[in-house]
């Protein structure tokens, strides 16, 4: 287990750090993130307990986070204009995020894994789901939605603590501005590790902090427009996990999802925000897995 590179992936021909947990004979579990989040989001004790399921994961960098290739010279993504409607600032769209993942899967010669994604990734998934259906095994999408502005929508306190407080540009600004946030849109039922939060933000700052990465994939999430109808063609093993009590994204996001695709299992937990606490990551393992078997089980006939 150690972090690596790999290049020219993609159409778009960009870097993509990595790290694998587990057996690499074992079937692939794809870790996506969201918005602004490196791979650290997914922790460490999260992707050994689930490799230690017999299963080979893989958690990455998106582009424009972490060790990632950074789109420096794209115009300045505009995030006030992109969410009243004008989305010409999208330097790239989710479509392009899925095929970084695909081209992921090619480089570490995968011809399909299991995705599961979280938040941002979570629509990253679905979409690799929809362009790229012979790649996906199985799709898990948490505390995410369709794309669908009526449905997984942010509280406004929610949006006030991340607009809250000035740019962070410092190191201990960060940390404070992370956990400023984590204290709005956390779950409620569940308890904090602030101190594990504040580590890995100061990790994720030492390895890259770009806030302007940041905002173009959020602009590229306002400019991939509504999913639902095209989830409605999907026939991928599907499972939904989303907190009753998510103030980021509403719990209406995963009733959409779930709802639109075909057969999908939905899990609703009570108590959980727009986080995975440690309490709920031995759920989640267990409801991956399972899902992990039924695809595999599927695929051999």
């Amino acid at each position: 287990m150690s972090e690596e590179k790999a290049v020219n992936v993609g159409p778009s021909k960009i870097e993509i750090a990595y790290e694998r947990f587990g057996d690499p004979s074992a079937p692939p579990v794809v870790l996506i993130m969201g918005i602004g989040v490196q791979m650290l989001g997914w922790a460490e004790e999260f992707c050994t307990a689930l490799a230690g399921e017999g299963l080979h994961v893989i958690r990455f960098d998106n582009r424009d986070v972490g060790l990632s290739t950074h789109l420096h010279d794209a115009p300045a993504p505009d995030l006030r204009a992109a969410m009243a409607g004008d989305l010409t600032s999208a330097s790239y769209t989710l479509s392009d995020m899925a095929a970084d993942t695909v081209g992921l899967l090619d480089a570490l010669g995968l011809d399909s894994a299991h995705l599961v994604g979280g938040s941002l990734g979570g629509a990253i998934a679905q979409t690799i789901a929809v362009e790229h259906s012979g790649r996906v095994r199985s799709l898990t999408s948490v505390m995410s939605t369709t794309g669908d502005l009526l449905v997984g929508q942010a509280r406004p306190e929610a949006l006030a603590a991340m607009a809250g407080g000035g740019p962070a540009t410092t190191r201990q600004e960060v940390i404070d501005q992370m956990l400023r946030v984590s204290r709005a849109v956390r779950s409620p039922g569940f308890e904090p590790d602030e101190t594990a939060l504040a580590e890995r933000t100061g990790r994720s700052f030492d390895r890259s902090y770009d806030p302007v990465g940041i905002a173009r994939q959020a602009v590229a999430s306002l400019a991939s427009g509504d999913r639902t109808d095209r989830l409605r063609s999907l026939s991928v093993p599907t499972l939904v996990v989303h907190g009753a009590d998510d103030m980021m994204c509403d719990v209406s996001g995963g009733h959409a999802t779930a709802a639109a695709i075909p057969g999908a299992e939905l899990v609703i937990i009570d108590g959980m925000g727009h986080d995975i606490p440690h309490d709920v990551r031995p759920r989640l393992i267990s409801l991956i897995t399972a899902l992990v078997e039924r695809a595999e089980k599927e695929r051999r006939g």
